[in-house]
């Protein structure tokens, strides 16, 4: 009897260090990663907070790093030093061509843009050109001569905007830009400090909405034939409804633009940790939908129209799975 209460001892001590095995195993499996991304209460930053637990459910724990500047993370992400991050288009551009905030260290950034590589696009905020209904500005040709916020100085946002004025009918030259931190504008356009606020928000923002209750407003859009954005300039079409807020004036949808973004990851990035997250994010675009009607423009936008960086090899392992086409201008 002793000797069978003793082999039973052994057994569950052999079958305790087991799980524990086994549980250090899983442990050691995930694997984790550094991501930056953009303020917690946008699109760009809440997406990656939302998908944080399908990429832990298969191994892959993020540790993200929100209200970064997105042209330093692409930076970092470039040296080596941040594995993902979702970056503007038009600064890989940047970077690869050694201007904008990459000027100074042109021929460095160059070089090192070549670590960086694409996995798939994120569908960004609505541009929302905000005047006062009370203005008198109806249309962007009406800005002319007044003050145009365009955004932060050296910001990806100048061009963008500059451009979404000149499809509006207003070109560089004929207003007054005024450029400053995101943080101020809505208080200093409260104050009267320009006439027409330029800022990117998600669809029925709670900012917007809130400054529409202050004093109703217009918000102006660019002509149908115009809707289409420039290549490269990291903007997709975009509508904003009609009673989108409840102090907007527009009788009519506004048409405007709306920025992608790429999630991006250094290129000595295992192929399996790019995979998964690739894998996860295209699996649970509906999930996420579902969760969140912000989220629903991941639904309608191709995967690859804001990706302009080779793609790495972990995501063209999924697409091929999963029988997605891939443009070959893309492929690595």
């Amino acid at each position: 009897m002793q000797n069978l209460k003793r082999q039973l001892r052994q057994g569950l001590n052999i079958v305790g260090l087991m799980c524990a095995g086994s549980l250090v195993s899983s442990a050691a499996i995930a694997e984790k990663i550094g991501m930056e991304s953009a303020t917690p209460n946008s699109v760009l930053g809440m997406l990656p907070q939302a998908m944080a637990p399908y990429w832990s459910e298969q191994g892959v724990d993020v540790q993200l790093s929100l209200n970064q500047t997105l042209t330093k993370s692409l930076l970092k992400l470039a040296k080596g030093s941040l594995d993902s991050a979702v970056i503007p288009p038009p600064a890989f551009t940047a970077m690869k061509k050694g201007v904008g905030p990459y000027a100074k260290m042109a021929e460095k950034a160059q070089q090192m843009s070549h670590n960086v590589r694409g996995l798939f696009t994120i569908p960004g905020s609505y541009y929302h050109a905000i005047t006062r209904a009370d203005s008198g500005i109806g249309s962007w040709p009406e800005a002319k001569g007044k003050r145009v916020f365009i955004g932060p100085p050296a910001g990806v946002a100048n061009s963008q905007i500059s451009r979404l004025a000149a499809a509006g009918g207003l070109p560089v030259g004929e207003y007054d830009p005024v450029k400053a931190p995101w943080g101020a504008a809505v208080q200093s356009f409260q104050d009267g400090q320009f006439d027409v606020f330029v800022g990117t928000f998600s669809l029925g923002s709670q900012s917007v909405a809130e400054l529409s209750l202050t004093n109703p407003i217009r918000i102006l859009g660019i002509p149908g034939e115009k809707m289409m954005p420039p290549e490269g300039l990291g903007m997709q079409p975009a509508e904003i409804p009609v009673n989108t807020y409840p102090g907007q004036v527009n009788e009519l949808p506004v048409l405007t633009w709306q920025t992608i973004m790429m999630m991006a990851v250094n290129k000595d990035l295992s192929d399996d940790i790019a995979y998964t997250l690739t894998k996860e994010f295209i699996e649970h675009r509906g999930a996420l939908a579902d969760s969140n009607a912000l989220f629903n423009d991941i639904l309608t936008t191709d995967f690859f129209v804001g990706v302009n960086a080779p793609l790495h090899p972990g995501a063209v392992r999924y697409y091929q799975e999963a029988g997605i086409p891939i443009p070959k201008k893309l492929m690595p």
